[in-house]
């Protein structure tokens, strides 16, 4: 898979894997196993995307991971480029989300770049299978 259409239609997370830049692999982000989200990805240019941490239960100095963002998309082929226009995260606003693409079997891998969480840059993949066609 390499082109638009490889890419159009809605997507539902179905892994998420997160692994240190000095190699340690680090907790599942997003509540690992019980990780919720869906990306679609239309034809006309825009996309949108939401994921969760699905855990129906967290400590109480957890906080649960939560994104959502919509915008205008690009796809070479190997970068998903979305020009944010609404977020839950008023940040997000006007920034260019960069996501590397993979193709593994019937799945879509995203790796958005390496980032700190809680102090130790990581590097995330989001795993996404598609639910429907565009």
């Amino acid at each position: 898979m390499t082109g638009n259409d490889d890419v159009f239609g809605t997507w539902a997370l179905v892994r998420t894997e997160a692994v240190a830049t000095d190699g340690d692999q680090m907790p599942a982000p997003y509540g690992g196993a019980a990780a919720m989200g869906r990306l679609t990805l239309a034809a006309n240019g825009r996309m949108i995307a939401v994921i969760c941490d699905g855990r129906t239960g967290l400590a109480d100095d957890t906080a649960r991971e939560y994104i959502s963002y919509c915008g205008a998309f690009t796809f070479d082929g190997k970068q998903l480029i979305t020009t944010v226009d609404a977020a839950a995260d008023q940040a997000r606003l006007g920034s260019k989300q960069i996501r590397q693409v993979d193709f593994e079997d019937d799945l879509m891998v995203l790796r958005p770049p390496a980032k700190s969480y809680g102090g130790k840059p990581e590097q995330r993949a989001l795993y996404w299978r598609r639910i429907a066609a565009e």
